[in-house]
């Protein structure tokens, strides 16, 4: 692994410490990597911890089990170090720039990043390095976050499962031989591992999610607009959207406060009011209707996932008001919400792409390389008549929330596949990406805010994840409700046995 410089990462010595964690005591160094973001970020604080013991906890990690995960592309070792040691001096000096400053977080290697190189897992941007910062990273770094590295995903975006890249296959940490989602694999894989202690990732169809759901995390995708996508390498401009991924729910609300809010030289970028999210976090849950989609969204349930989704539906029960069956998908007389989706997404991923696979086709994986082909059906008139009635569909599903608050699915309606059975036979591979990702992909297209949490394991011991979905602007909602779900169950403090 390179660090900024292009040099190899030293093994790091972590030593030990007889302090425990009780009582508010800096926790053993060898633990370091155990804390959630917003414990380590409550501890340098305090500064009983700090941020270059958390930066060589994690590249203390990276070290051993990046090998066995592919979770990380490029690994900035000593950059991170630096903005450590930079941060470690502001805080002695009581210059506290907020929650993130001094916690080291690891970045999608679709955001780009002013002299890392950012190269979307294919072989097309392998040497791309960047000028400029994505708004994001922009925003990450004037909160004082380290900066760790740039994390592995399926080529371009372009698929569920994360096994297609110029780098290999993402390893799921629960069990190495099964995928770990996708796109945003290795992100999920890298906070599952206790690599980093949040991440960024995208989300086009699923991306945020799925992973997350599938790495036993959780993940936010906000609403449409949300956060700004300037300076991420697109899949689908309408479609996009980038997110944090982190162990809690609290950790994900204190990377939402510091990326959320409006980019004016983003077209895509919503000018919503951005809300105390960490402050209402923990407000009550027991006038909240929950709306339960169960016509495509409960159908075709591998059994293990329905028993992990009945018993979580109980435990929402005793939090709400009420449960009530609903149509998320009514759309009126429009056509298929995913058959706009699917003209949408083909036609810009595209577009995006047409200059590169006309030059260089070869440096594209080849499934890559057919996909992104594919759009080259989608005509003109046909594109932009889905792109009016993606308008009007995510117009219209507010109505749905005039007689709920939040709704609730299963994150996937299956496991995850291996990565042997995946990469066996490529006729098959989308197919199995698309059932993997047959839940998420229509809450891209709605534009809705949506967070995946755990909710249970499978008996090979692959997480289960569970999809709460909120209107137009209601991160706050789902936030709340994803909070009270996970105080009042243990999954989010099980971690994988990787070593």
């Amino acid at each position: 692994m390179a660090g900024a410089a292009g040099t190899l990462i030293p093994p790091i010595a972590v030593a030990a410490n007889s302090a425990g964690v009780q009582g508010g005591a800096a926790p053993h160094k060898a633990s370091l990597s155990r804390l959630t973001l917003s414990e380590a970020s409550q501890l340098v604080h305090a500064k009983k911890i700090s941020p270059v013991e958390l930066t060589r906890a994690c590249l203390g990690r990276i070290e051993p089990l990046n090998p066995k995960l592919n979770a990380f592309i490029t690994v900035t070792a000593d950059s991170a170090l630096a903005e450590a040691r930079a941060a470690e001096e502001e805080i002695h000096r009581g210059h506290w720039k907020g929650p993130l400053h001094g916690i080291p977080i690891a970045l999608k290697d679709l955001l780009d990043t002013a002299a890392v190189r950012t190269t979307a897992a294919s072989g097309v941007f392998k040497d791309r390095v960047p000028t400029e910062d994505a708004e994001v990273v922009r925003r990450l770094k004037a909160a004082g976050a380290v900066l760790l590295g740039k994390l592995n995903l399926h080529e371009f975006a372009y698929g569920g499962s994360s096994v297609i890249s110029y780098f290999g296959p993402v390893r799921n940490p629960w069990e190495s031989d099964y995928c770990a989602g996708g796109s945003s694999a290795g992100p999920a894989a890298a906070v599952a591992a206790e690599l980093c202690f949040g991440a960024l990732g995208t989300d086009t169809g699923g991306s945020i999610r799925q992973p997350a759901g599938y790495c036993g995390i959780v993940g936010l995708k906000p609403t449409y607009g949300r956060v700004s996508t300037r300076g991420v390498i697109p899949l689908a401009w309408s479609l996009d959207h980038v997110g944090p991924m982190a162990r809690t729910v609290k950790d994900v609300t204190l990377m939402l406060q510091v990326i959320a809010g409006y980019d004016a030289v983003d077209t895509n970028s919503a000018d919503l009011p951005v809300p105390d999210f960490v402050g209402s976090i923990a407000d009550g849950t027991s006038s909240l209707r929950l709306g339960i989609p169960h016509a495509y969204f409960y159908e075709g349930l591998h059994p293990e996932t329905e028993a992990a989704m009945g018993a979580a539906l109980s435990v929402l029960k005793n939090l709400t008001a009420s449960q009530h069956d609903i149509a998320l998908l009514a759309t009126n007389d429009h056509p298929s919400v995913m058959e706009v989706y699917g003209t949408v997404f083909t036609a810009e991923a595209y577009a995006y792409h047409q200059e590169y696979i006309s030059r260089t086709p070869e440096l594209y994986q080849p499934d890559t390389l057919n996909r992104i082909r594919a759009g080259a059906d989608a005509g003109t008139p046909s594109y932009i008549q889905s792109r009016r009635q993606l308008a009007q569909i995510r117009r219209s599903v507010s109505r749905v929330f005039d007689t709920v608050d939040l709704v609730v699915t299963p994150t996937a309606v299956v496991p995850p596949f291996t990565i042997a059975s995946l990469l066996s036979d490529p006729a098959t591979l989308r197919s199995k990406e698309l059932l993997m990702l047959h839940n998420t992909r229509p809450i891209n297209a709605l534009g809705l805010p949506a967070i995946s949490i755990p909710c249970g394991f499978t008996r090979a011991g692959l997480s289960i994840g569970m999809q709460i979905i909120g209107p137009c602007g209601g991160e706050a909602g789902v936030l709340r409700l994803a909070y009270a779900y996970e105080q009042a169950t243990d999954w989010h403090n099980r971690y994988p046995a990787v070593q």
